[in-house]
């Protein structure tokens, strides 16, 4: 199956939006380490789990990236470009296959939104530590695994309702 590359393409622009605009929409400043807790990762998760790791590693680290930078957290947009980034690749290469072919929320979906998000947590605790020192890092440990898990809670409905009305078939 070929797929048309302008329609790749306006998907990729839809999804990197979709992740900005959940990022900025809601967000929860961390004065300890100047960064945030947002709901971004839904969108993230929403779409590694619809197109794949791609374009979950595209939506992931640019849409956030962008964000943080028209939010002013100019400090975050490189580490955000790669946590994310690689966020969207982990949920779109364990959980992608197997959720496109059933739609259905199966073990393999929940350990790739899982292990993604417990990814993002490890990844901005190491940033934060590094930026701001371990105790900064602490202060931020819990909002991410908040922001992880209601992200889940709000990425794969979505994604299972888009999956539903078939958003990327042929």
């Amino acid at each position: 199956m070929s797929r048309p590359p302008v329609r790749w393409l306006t998907l990729a622009a839809m999804f990197t939006v979709l992740v900005n605009v959940a990022t900025m929409a809601i967000h929860v400043p961390v004065p300890a380490t100047q960064g945030i807790i947002n709901l971004g990762d839904s969108m993230i998760f929403l779409t590694g789990l619809l197109a794949g790791p791609g374009m979950g590693a595209a939506a992931g680290g640019i849409g956030s990236a962008l964000a943080n930078l028209q939010l002013g957290l100019t400090h975050w947009a490189p580490w955000t470009l790669v946590i994310k980034g690689l966020e969207g690749f982990i949920v779109g290469a364990l959980g992608h296959r197997a959720f496109r072919s059933s739609g259905k929320v199966s073990p393999a979906v929940v350990v790739a939104v899982a292990v993604a998000g417990l990814w993002m947590i490890t990844g901005y605790f190491i940033a934060g530590s590094l930026m701001f020192g371990v105790p900064a890092a602490l202060v931020e440990l819990p909002g991410n695994f908040v922001q992880a898990g209601g992200s889940a809670l709000i990425g794969i409905p979505l994604a299972r309702i888009l999956h539903r009305v078939k958003l990327l078939s042929p």
